[in-house]
């Protein structure tokens, strides 16, 4: 007889919705994340569109991306010691401002790359503060600590909702009224998220006590995560995705205009395709129980989005282009959002927003040297046979993670049976191993 108070898979994929601290933020950040994207692909057109060079999208994902790499560690200190809620009502507040500057600069006809430039160096900084804030804050927002992998699973398949729609949006937007609307909607949307973190009610967190100066305690966060090997290895994997993988996104513009002889349009429908795979990875996240296996996933799919940017580098249909880049964002997604459920799961509580700077630092902070490099080989070599080695960098990335996944599950598995993740064989793994925590907090 079937039992119709079984949970569904819907009902279990969606769970931290249950949540009304998290409805609303939830609500609020695919509103942002459409308007985020929106601009990300103006930015992206616009660059490309006044200067025709490959060097200076580069350039200009350099210059958005790096002080995540030289600031974040700060921004990690700030998310420990300060209320984080007033941290990203700021950071979301100084976001807007920026895209209604980009906006103000087309309508008045004098926008140059050199004010790109500027206010995406800007931007960055503010998000080099916003991102180790904002992933340490989702502890807070829950309810049930339990929840908290489906939170980060439901907060990629969002990211990517906007990058569905924002992409599919901003194509037909620029080809009909130009970048400048973009710029607009998105300083607009942000008012969503800043509503919603003004009206949900978070518990005060315990003042921690502070006997070190910030350099002190970024040191104390870097120790933490280097003699904890899985927090090592992830963050490893996730810097040489950033550094070599993710220019993939950076390069669109080239292949939806040289390389697919399209327009923005076609620049939308390559990155909402992405968005479209990273979704449902997202949605399959959110499907599971547990982060038991993530780490597996997490090296199979790397390898698998090496070969799918090796393919779309040589592909010159656009129906091909896009199934590729589909699948693409899956496994971009499986990557990036599994390795960040592991590290927020296998994290203390103390250091929390200090090794999400570090996180911040692997994930933004490699991409814009990554960027860089991608630009000056896209100028001399052209662009689909650097995306080519890239590609075939990821692969070999992925299976230097896959290699050591052994000696990772070794040590994560006593963390995951002591906080009850895997019970059954919680005394068994802690008789052998002698752990129960990272090594350096016992």
């Amino acid at each position: 007889m079937l039992d119709l108070n079984m949970p569904t898979r819907f009902s279990q994929t969606f769970r931290a919705l249950k949540s009304r601290n998290y409805r609303l933020i939830f609500i609020g950040s695919i509103i942002s994340f459409v308007g985020t994207w929106m601009q990300m692909v103006a930015v992206g057109w616009l660059v490309y569109r006044l200067t025709n060079s490959p060097f200076m999208l580069g350039m200009v994902g350099f210059i958005s991306q790096i002080p995540a790499f030289a600031v974040a560690p700060y921004g990690g200190v700030i998310a420990d010691r300060l209320d984080r809620r007033k941290v990203l009502l700021l950071t979301q507040t100084l976001s807007m401002i920026q895209a209604l500057l980009l906006a103000y600069f087309i309508f008045t006809g004098t926008i140059t790359v050199w004010h790109v430039l500027v206010l995406s160096f800007t931007l960055g900084l503010v998000t080099a503060f916003d991102m180790p804030a904002s992933q340490a804050f989702m502890i807070e927002v829950v309810e049930k600590k339990e929840d908290l992998s489906n939170v980060i699973a439901l907060n990629s398949s969002l990211v990517n909702v906007g990058r569905l729609a924002g992409p599919a949006i901003a194509g037909v937007i620029i080809a009909v009224y130009g970048e400048g609307i973009c710029f607009l909607v998105n300083g607009l949307s942000y008012f969503a998220i800043i509503f919603a973190l003004l009206i949900i009610k978070v518990k005060p967190r315990a003042r921690r006590l502070i006997d070190k100066n910030a350099l002190g305690e970024i040191r104390e966060a870097v120790g933490y995560a280097w003699r904890f090997t899985p927090i090592r290895d992830i963050l490893g994997l996730l810097s040489v995705m950033s550094l070599v993988g993710m220019p993939y996104i950076l390069l669109m513009p080239v292949f939806a205009r040289d390389v697919l002889r399209g327009g923005p349009q076609t620049l939308g429908v390559l990155m909402a395709a992405s968005g479209l795979g990273a979704l449902i990875g997202g949605l399959y996240l959110a499907s599971r129980k547990n982060v038991l296996g993530l780490e597996k996933g997490a090296a199979i799919a790397a390898g698998l989005f090496g070969i799918g940017i090796f393919i779309f580098s040589f592909s010159r249909s656009f129906w091909l282009s896009v199934l590729i880049i589909f699948l693409t964002g899956f496994a971009m997604l499986i990557q990036m959002a599994g390795s960040n459920t592991i590290l927020q799961t296998i994290v203390e509580d103390k250091m929390r927003g200090r090794v999400m700077s570090l996180f911040s630092m692997a994930f933004l902070g490699m991409a814009p040297f990554g960027s860089l490099l991608s630009g000056i080989a896209a100028d001399r070599i052209g662009a689909p046979y650097t995306l080519a080695i890239c590609g075939l960098l990821c692969v070999l990335n992925g299976v230097a993670f896959a290699y050591r996944l052994p000696s990772l599950r070794k040590q994560i598995h006593p963390v995951y049976a002591k906080m009850g993740i895997m019970p059954e064989i919680s005394a068994g793994l802690q008789a052998t191993t002698g752990l129960t925590r990272p090594p350096e907090v016992i």
